[in-house]
């Protein structure tokens, strides 16, 4: 097994594509795992694991327009979400604790999809409403020729 690499703020920004005001500001607000190597003077540190969740913090904020602290359910849910899959890969031999497992991880997924879903009305919400208006602007056209 490799160790992981310790990476400066600015190597983390530039491979998530984002700023170091970003990521501190994450960090701030509980979306991003306080980094490491914060004794007093010394710089703050990340694993590769941090570039992975700031990437896909960006990614559902920029597709689905998310605020902060719907990012922060999304994420809430799916820490939660790793927790129960780490359990289940110790080997949960109750079959009892293994349904718990289950039913847990389907409402975290069901409400990350509400969110999904929801987000996808709006959009098309959205897309009706301006093809009502470019229609509105052809007819207004065709009629002035």
């Amino acid at each position: 097994m490799s160790e992981a690499r310790e990476l400066r703020i600015g190597d983390v920004a530039r491979a998530a594509g984002t700023t170091t005001r970003t990521i501190r500001y994450y960090e701030e607000i509980g979306l991003l795992p306080a980094a490491g190597g914060r004794e007093p003077g010394s710089h703050r540190t990340y694993t590769d694991a941090a570039i992975d969740r700031i990437t896909e913090l960006l990614r559902l904020k920029e597709l689905l327009g998310l605020s902060l602290d719907e990012l922060r359910a999304v994420f809430e849910a799916e820490d939660a979400r790793a927790e129960l899959r780490r359990e289940w890969r110790t080997g949960v031999d109750d079959p009892e604790r293994r349904r718990e497992i289950l039913t847990e991880s389907r409402g975290y997924i069901q409400r990350q999809l509400e969110l999904v879903i929801r987000r996808r009305d709006e959009v098309a919400a959205l897309e009706r409403e301006l093809e009502g208006k470019l229609d509105k602007v052809k007819t207004l056209l065709n009629e002035l020729d």
